[in-house]
């Protein structure tokens, strides 16, 4: 799959996964009650970020993973109908199986 953003640094590019449109107990809800949807598939990691002794430091998340993230410390992108969000590794709290 081809990502039309590329990513610098310690940043990555992630499709943002939707929550549930339905309750558990079958009732719809509209879009302004639904939670926010804090996961979301990696699909593009930058190069990872340069230390203090000038040596690239390499990302832990990659192409792939579901990561789990803060939901205030993301960029959100719309592209051609597809959500995506950049955010900070350092904001990436973990992955999910």
């Amino acid at each position: 799959m081809s990502v039309p953003i590329k990513p610098l640094a310690d940043y990555v590019v992630a499709k943002v996964e939707k929550a549930a449109a339905k309750t558990a107990s079958g009732l719809y809800l509209p879009d302004n009650a639904q939670e926010k949807p804090k996961t979301a598939e990696v699909v593009a990691v930058g190069p990872g970020k340069v230390g203090d002794d000038n040596e690239r430091i390499a990302m832990t998340v990659k192409v792939g993973d579901r990561i789990l993230y803060k939901s205030y410390s993301t960029t959100e992108v719309k592209l051609d109908g597809t959500e995506y969000i950049l955010v900070k590794e350092e904001d990436v709290l973990a992955t999910v199986a």
